[in-house]
């Protein structure tokens, strides 16, 4: 086995192809140098220079490996700093996960305040249910979830990011968007809906339950993501019940109406990581995290 301080001589003399210059560049004297590179040669099995009193030449050998002796050092100048910033969190891997909604809505300035925030940390992109993103933490295969509640508080931390409305999505021209006022329970009797499905979207299954007392008999689509109900609502398929971010994805023949009978702001959106986590880039993008939102 060979040392670094082998191959940096090698290395000054392949570069000076004179012992005596080569020494005096490493404020060292020729014989400890020439044993060096002797042991490197040991080591490696194969004479690396050709030398006499007169001259000293690269072997074939040596020419190779002196390329491969100069990426090895410098990977071994720039692991020190490397392992630094890893440690404060300014460099590594941030794996973070994300709903369907969250894409049109706080991904993009997320992504972008890493990059800007942290250029060195690899970003890590999983879209994934709330469900999903919770069980991903829990095995260690996220550092970082943009989720909603409910979540067990005793495993996990979480900040709470946006709260928005929820709304209607109808299409364009429909008499509920005509009222001119928010729509209640009654408005929505005999209404085409198109439902959260109960288990992949449960977050908003439940609270339109909670909220809104509509007909079960009135649903005619199950799905589980915003876009694909808002995809349908402009089909004339029905109308839903969507968070207020929806407007970003500028879909047309929709529009978008107040409700009457549920309070503004229910709809939360969380960063959510495990408590005991190591990760010092989610440490450090936490730190950032608090510093924009308090």
């Amino acid at each position: 086995m060979y040392t670094l301080e082998q191959v940096r001589c090698f290395v000054t003399v392949a570069e000076e192809l004179h012992f005596g210059r080569a020494a005096e560049r490493l404020s060292m004297t020729q014989p400890p140098l020439s044993r060096q590179v002797q042991k490197l040669e040991h080591a490696v099995g194969v004479a690396l220079l050709e030398r006499d009193n007169r001259h000293v030449e690269l072997t074939t050998a040596g020419a190779v490996f002196l390329g491969e002796a100069r990426r090895l050092l410098t990977a071994a100048d720039a692991a020190p700093a490397l392992a630094r910033r890893i440690a404060a969190g300014r460099a590594g891997v941030l794996r973070l996960g994300f709903t369907a909604a969250t894409g049109f809505s706080l991904l993009g300035p997320l992504v972008q305040q890493v990059g800007e925030l942290m250029p060195d940390v690899d970003l890590d992109l999983q879209e994934l249910v709330t469900v999903e993103q919770i069980e991903a933490i829990r095995r260690g295969e996220l550092d970082l979830a943009l989720g909603r509640p409910p979540f067990d508080d005793a495993t996990f931390a979480s900040r709470l990011l946006l709260s928005e409305d929820l709304v209607l999505v109808v299409p364009d021209g429909h008499p509920l968007a005509g009222l001119r006022r928010p729509v209640g329970t009654a408005d929505l009797r005999d209404v085409p809906l198109i439902g959260h499905h109960p288990t992949k979207a449960r977050y908003f299954y439940d609270m339109v339950v909670r909220y809104v007392d509509v007909e079960h008999v009135n649903v005619v689509h199950v799905v589980s993501q915003i876009l694909t109900m808002c995809s349908l609502v402009a089909a004339g398929r029905g109308v839903a019940f969507v968070p207020e971010s929806s407007r970003l994805l500028g879909l047309p023949g929709v529009t978008f109406v107040e409700l009457a009978d549920v309070p503004h702001g229910v709809v939360e959106l969380h960063a959510i990581w495990d408590r005991g986590s190591k990760n010092p880039a989610l440490h450090e993008f936490l730190r950032h995290l608090r510093a924009v939102h308090d």
